[in-house]
Order: structure tokens, then C-alpha cells, then sequence
């Protein structure tokens, strides 16, 4: 009996091989274009300010460090989202005399990122551009040359041209958004109503009629005129 019930009482032993501990491999591949375009996604809903890479990582299902083994960081990010956009809108055909072909690429630059406000805040940033849209700027440096500017020049030129066309779009960028806010006070032109008219006479003849002649912005016509300067004036100032 001793030894059957020692033989009862003994404990069971475990059977099978015993359970492998899970090793650590290499992170899930992500596919780029859905990185792509979950940042895209974001930054046309809620801007740069929305993005971040531990959202993309939350939302493609995966983690932060994860994430940063398919993209360096986030300007590496911006960069990737960026590629590919000026290639979505097709290049007009533009005239063969410079200074009209200068014109043309610059309003087709207006145009485009007009109807592409995520980009404009992306290209805020100062060193993001899409590579593919950089026949723009070939084409305006190129413009100023055959016009009679030098080199040097024609960037400066270009580079007045841009900050015009970003200007305009990243205003009006702006007023949307706070027209959004319908409670939300406007103080400008409204204050211009009481201004002293011994002191800013102009600006007293013109408050009744201010929003009428800002809303009838030309753009067309102020860029053309901003070439004319530019092109008028064909010597650098010191």
C-alpha cells in the first residue's frame, strides 16, 4: 500500500516540449505608400501641426521606433508626401516670348498649390520642395535670363516671384480659417472706419470701399506687373 499510494501521491509529470520564448526579429513591413498616405491624409485635414511620426506609427498599426526604420524623421516624411504632387496636375503649354512664359509658370505655380493649401504650410517650413516641380523654377530662372538678367539675377527674380505667390496663397490661407469662426471679432478693415483722417487721409477715403477692391484681387494682373519690375529693372542693386 506504501507504495501504491506513494505512487498515487506523486506529481504528474509535464509532458511536451517545453514552450520556446518569442525571439525578436526584425519590425513588420509597412507599406510606404500607406505611410505616405496616412501623412497626407493628416496634413490635409489638420496641417503640419496634426502631424507627427507617433501618429502615422498609431494609425498604420505600429510603434514610433517601428515606424523609424522605414522613415528617417519627419522632414524625411514631409519629403516622401511631398514627391509626386506637381506631377499630379499636367503642364500647361506655355508661349514662347520669355517675359509671357515667365508669367505663365508663375500663375501655373499660383494656380497649382491654390488647390493644394497642405502644401503651401509644408513648403513654410523653408527646405521641402517636391523635385518634381522644380521645372517651375528652371523655367522662371531661364525666363529672367533670355530677358536680359544675368544669372544672380534671374534666382533673386525668382525668388521674388515665390515669396509673392506663397504670400497671396498663405493670406488667404489664413482668412479662411478665421472666417471659419463666424463669433470671432474682425478688426481689419473694420477699424478703418474710425481712423483720423488728418493722419491717414487715404486710408479714410478708401475704408468704405476696402473690402470691395481686396476681394477683386487680380492676380493675374499684380503678377504681371511684378515681372515688369523685375524685368524693367536689369541690374542688381547693391
Amino acid at each position: 500500500m506504501a507504495a501504491e499510494d506513494s505512487e498515487q501521491t506523486a506529481p504528474a509529470k509535464k509532458t511536451g516540449a517545453p514552450a520556446k520564448k518569442r525571439g525578436v526579429g526584425r519590425p513588420r513591413r509597412i507599406d510606404p505608400e500607406t505611410i505616405v498616405a496616412t501623412a497626407r491624409r493628416i496634413l490635409e485635414a489638420e496641417g503640419v501641426a496634426g502631424l507627427s511620426m507617433r501618429r502615422v506609427a498609431k494609425e498604420v498599426g505600429t510603434t514610433p521606433m517601428a515606424l523609424y526604420h522605414h522613415v528617417r524623421d519627419k522632414d524625411e516624411l514631409l519629403m516622401l508626401t511631398l514627391a509626386g504632387t506637381a506631377a499630379t496636375v499636367p503642364r500647361p503649354e506655355l508661349p514662347d516670348d520669355p517675359r509671357d512664359r515667365l508669367l505663365a509658370v508663375s500663375l501655373h505655380m499660383h494656380g497649382t498649390l491654390a488647390r493644394m493649401p497642405w502644401v503651401v504650410e509644408v513648403l513654410s517650413l523653408g527646405d521641402l520642395t517636391d523635385e518634381g516641380a522644380l521645372w517651375m523654377v528652371e523655367e522662371i530662372i531661364a525666363c529672367g535670363i533670355a530677358c536680359g538678367l544675368t544669372p544672380e539675377e534671374a534666382v533673386r527674380a525668382y525668388r521674388t516671384i515665390w515669396h509673392c505667390v506663397y504670400g497671396d496663397l498663405a493670406f488667404r490661407r489664413a482668412m479662411e480659417r478665421r472666417a471659419e469662426d463666424p463669433g470671432r471679432k474682425r478688426h481689419f478693415p473694420d477699424l478703418l472706419a474710425d481712423v483720423d483722417a488728418a493722419e491717414l487721409p487715404h486710408l479714410a477715403a478708401l475704408a468704405g470701399r476696402w473690402s470691395e477692391l481686396t476681394e477683386d484681387y487680380d492676380v493675374t494682373g499684380q503678377l504681371g506687373a511684378v515681372v515688369d519690375g523685375l524685368l524693367g529693372r536689369p541690374r542688381s542693386v547693391p
